[in-house]
């Protein structure tokens, strides 16, 4: 057993179990993971609230598949394109306290999500993986990726202040709540930087703990080193040099679950939305 597990706790049937309080929503973006969402779905703890599956357009039978490994899923069909995009569209959705960032190609373990949840409760805004923490590592990066993540997360420490050990790694917690505060805006795999830096930015208490990063199950990456550490780079520069920008997330669920339009109009908002959003900012509005 690997030594990030131990300070998880079973339940008698050898699954992991997240704390009864708070409600805890897993968003999974994926785009044709139909191979790897087995393996992610019957490996997600117990005592969730709700898992939300965020469909990028797949050509394959993603959706098909998920319900049948877990049959109360909330899907939500994308309204744009990207990692980026998918996240922001699941988190418009999400009705839960907390919200748990989850990759569909089974990299990341679903059962180190209590650790998450647990460092929240411990009085984290924001709780952020690290495969460079210790007890964490990855089976996965390469050594190009690594040298590079090493560089960005030196800048962004530099810059902002901070003292992270990991940056471009996509497996976070935060409080439903802080939401207004990350005003995800960007598309790409440039995401999970983005809202480390406004976490920051924003004075909310950041945490991070150690995390093990899987090699892909199935498939290829949609991850490419160059293009997508520019990107990276340049949101980190953009950040740091000009204030946020702000767009409008669209997006809908499949059947099955009441119909949604976008957020940004607020008359079709997931049941419940109303209700958690009252007396906050704007979330995933433009003015």
């Amino acid at each position: 057993m690997n030594r990030h597990r131990e300070s998880l706790s079973p339940t008698a049937g050898g699954a992991a179990t997240v704390p009864a309080s708070p409600r805890v929503s897993v968003v999974i973006p994926a785009r044709n993971e139909e191979a790897n969402l087995p393996f992610v779905l019957e490996h997600l703890p117990g005592g969730l609230f709700e898992v939300i599956l965020v469909d990028g357009h797949s050509t394959d039978n993603t959706v098909e598949q998920a319900r049948k490994c877990w049959p109360q899923i909330r899907v939500v069909r994308q309204g744009g394109d990207g990692k980026g995009n998918a996240l922001a569209c699941g988190f418009a959705a999400a009705r839960g306290d907390v919200i748990v960032m989850l990759d569909a190609d089974g990299s990341t373990e679903p059962e180190e999500i209590p650790r998450f949840v647990a460092a929240l409760q411990n009085g984290a805004d924001f709780v952020k993986g690290s495969r460079f923490a210790p007890g964490g590592g990855s089976a996965d990066i390469t050594a190009l990726r690594k040298v590079g993540n090493r560089a960005l997360v030196s800048l962004v420490n530099m810059l902002f202040q901070t003292r992270y050990t990991d940056l471009c790694y996509g497996f976070n917690a935060f409080w439903t709540r802080c939401l207004p505060r990350f005003e995800v805006d960007s598309d790409g795999f440039e995401v999970e930087t983005l809202i480390n830096i406004r976490a920051a930015r924003s004075g909310l208490k950041v945490a991070e703990v150690p995390s093990f990063e899987r090699s892909r199950l199935h498939g290829l990456s949609n991850l490419h080193a160059w293009s997508d550490g520019l990107r990276v780079l340049r949101t980190v520069l953009s950040e740091y040099l000009s204030p946020c920008s702000y767009k409008a997330v669209h997006w809908s669920e499949l059947e099955r679950e009441p119909a949604a339009e976008s957020v940004s109009d607020g008359t079709n908002a997931a049941p419940g939305s109303a209700d958690r959003t009252a007396g906050r900012g704007p979330a995933w509005t433009s003015h």
